[in-house]
């Protein structure tokens, strides 16, 4: 998977999700650092980019636009470095994969995750 690290994300993050085997992309390689949010989903969207971030307003981004795209995975916890996140990370997207693929918000911390498919409507459950 293609994979755009969110500014509040540390590049630390490229090693493990490459390792992996992913394709990973910091925000500060591509687009000003106090870009707006909506310029990083947009650049995502049309490059074909999962956002992967540590900003819970990128789920009401996507339920208030309605938008099928990008999709999007939220480290929901305190500390999302990687030495911290990186299992929980991986595990997320191997058993999201069809849907991050296909468009999904993905709510992740150390215990466990959820997935919601997009777009996202007035009382969405996670999956």
């Amino acid at each position: 998977m293609k994979i755009l690290l969110d500014m509040n994300l540390t590049p630390q993050w490229r090693l493990p999700l490459e390792q992996a085997g992913h394709e990973v992309k910091h925000w500060s390689e591509i687009g000003p650092i106090d870009a707006p949010d909506t310029a990083l989903m947009e650049w995502a969207r049309r490059n074909g980019y999962i956002v992967f971030t540590h900003d819970l307003d990128y789920g009401a981004l996507l339920h208030a636009t309605g938008a099928t795209a990008p999709s999007v995975i939220q480290a929901r916890c305190d500390d999302v470095r990687p030495t911290v996140m990186v299992r929980s990370i991986l595990e997320a997207l191997t058993q999201a994969e069809v849907e991050l693929q296909s468009g999904a918000l993905v709510t992740v911390d150390v215990k466990r995750h959820g997935i919601s498919v997009l777009p996202l409507r007035q009382g969405h459950r996670e999956k």
